[in-house]
């Protein structure tokens, strides 16, 4: 009988072991890469784009050239997906640490302010991309390639 418990024992005690999760994140001091999903109303996407390419984007260059990020890239996909899993863009950043990426910038106010002297306009522009966007979604992505 004490066989039999302590086999059910470690079992249960292995299980999490082998559960199937998300890999680890890399240590404190590697790059951290995050991409971010857009999913903009059908026949909307060209503004979006427009909108994004004009008030966001330089915004993310400007953030990037304080050395917060290493590299901002914009893609959209070559071909179309079923509509729950569509995304019509996708911006994945790679910053240098964990930490950078998870904690809010603090001079973020003071940089828009200087790129868009007329900020009505900017919230305006800002306020329609958001409009038109369908759904947004963050997703931390861990490389696990193996070195060799």
């Amino acid at each position: 009988m004490r066989r039999i418990f302590l086999a059910l024992l470690f079992s249960l005690i292995a299980i999490p072991a082998f559960a199937q999760g998300a890999p680890p994140q890399a240590a404190a001091n590697q790059p951290y890469a995050i991409e971010y999903y857009y999913k903009v109303q059908w026949g909307h996407q060209q503004e979006f784009l427009s909108l994004f390419l004009k008030n966001h984007y330089p915004l993310l260059r400007k953030i990037g050239a304080t050395g917060r990020m290493t590299s901002v890239k914009i893609e959209a996909p070559a071909y179309h997906t079923t509509e729950d899993g569509r995304w019509d863009y996708r911006v994945t950043i790679t910053y240098p640490n964990s930490t950078l990426a998870t904690t809010a910038n603090p001079d973020e106010e003071a940089l828009i302010k200087q790129l868009y002297p007329d900020q009505e306009t900017y919230k305006r522009e800002e306020q329609r991309r958001f409009e038109i966007l369908v759904s947004h979604w963050d997703l931390p992505v861990t490389d696990i390639t193996p070195s060799k």
